[in-house]
């Protein structure tokens, strides 16, 4: 669809298998600066306490929304925000890695040995486990309430639901065969590449709640940290969302006042391309709003369109989500149609709708 910042994004990525990953300071460097210097853009740099009370408008002020902005939000929403609380995870310094106890492989070879994997044996995982759930946690203040995304969730927490759970879920080793011994670890704790000078590798999945302190003496019981330096440790942020099914429609226009748009994060759009996809829509919309046009509604069929039905669509208990085949609409399949042919089948589809949608939308007069 012609995205600056999935452009950006691209002469930016950095070495992850087969997902997206990107240097971030680059990348904001480069999106500050397309913004900026671009001819039909007015920056200001001030705080906006409020929701314009006229004019078309898009808020999407992300997971730190301020609290007098926050509070117009509540208030134009009429009901309280949910909120979660979001986690990311500690990044070490490629320098004080032990490459003599890890080695390089992605999961089923997809990619080009991205992943620098830290193998552990039974007896090693035991160890880190005990200290895991017995370290000290950062405490949650009195008047707030730990909800944890559910594929976001602190490596304690996940580790709480049972002692091989970590082993099913980021320290899974299937696929990861070790080439010094030619067997498969009992766990494996993966390292993706943080930047493009190769200087900072992210523990993957590993975000948590633990005091600092702890937290470096877990890590580094893991085989190739033991003597680690990080970058950043793991910590746990609130993250600020409306309650969209009740505010939003599918073009990410306000159910009450079709003029304001929400997008990103604040909107219930979870992961860095979804926020990019409802930032997308609610500017398509905010054009054919100026213009007196039909909203613009993404087919169902493609991953934009899903995701904008799922935020739009009343249910009991709303979350935030990222994009998944399970939110596209059900194709008939033959029986026993392989998992990798039917997401073929279902990215096909897709393709085909966002097409002939977008042929659409340029018709559109200007």
């Amino acid at each position: 669809m012609g995205s600056l910042l999935m452009k950006i994004a691209d002469t930016v990525r950095v070495p992850a298998g087969s997902a997206l990953a990107v240097d971030r300071e680059q990348f904001a460097i480069q999106t500050s600066e397309a913004i900026a210097g671009h001819p039909n853009i007015e920056l200001i740099r001030e705080e906006v306490p409020s929701i314009p009370s006229e004019g078309i408008v898009i808020v999407a002020s992300g997971p730190l929304t301020s609290g007098a902005l926050s509070e117009s939000i509540r208030a134009f929403c009429g009901s309280d925000h949910l909120y979660f609380y979001d986690a990311i995870s500690p990044i070490v310094d490629a320098e004080t890695i032990d490459y003599s106890k890890a080695y390089r492989a992605s999961r089923y070879g997809k990619g080009d040995d991205d992943y620098i994997n830290c193998p552990m044996n039974a007896d090693e995982y035991g160890k880190f486990y005990d200290a895991l759930i017995t370290a000290e946690a950062v405490p949650i203040h009195e008047f707030e309430e730990p909800r944890y995304f559910e594929s976001c969730l602190p490596i304690e927490e996940l580790a709480r639901r049972g002692r091989d759970t970590l082993r099913f879920g980021p320290m899974r080793p299937v696929g990861l065969v070790d080439p010094r011994s030619g067997r498969m670890p009992w766990a494996v704790v993966q390292l993706r590449q943080e930047d493009r000078m190769q200087s900072s590798y992210n523990i993957v999945g590993f975000q948590n709640h633990l005091k600092f302190a702890d937290q470096r003496h877990v890590l580094r019981l893991i085989p190739g940290l033991e003597n680690a330096e990080f970058l950043r440790l793991g910590q746990i942020h609130r993250n600020t969302y409306i309650h969209a099914p009740q505010v939003l429609t599918a073009s990410m226009a306000s159910r009450q006042e079709p003029r304001v748009f929400f997008a990103g994060q604040l909107a219930g759009t979870e992961g860095y391309i979804e926020n990019i996809a409802s930032g997308l829509v609610a500017g398509i919309n905010a054009v054919q709003e100026f213009r007196n046009a039909d909203p613009a509604i993404f087919p169902a069929e493609c991953s934009i369109g899903a995701l904008c039905r799922y935020i739009s669509t009343p249910c009991a208990h709303f979350a935030p989500m990222n994009i998944h085949y399970g939110l596209l609409p059900a194709m008939n399949f033959a029986h026993r149609t392989p998992k990798a042919e039917k997401q073929r089948m279902l990215s096909d589809r897709a393709l085909d709708a966002l097409s002939h949608f977008a042929g659409v939308l340029q018709s559109c007069p200007a």
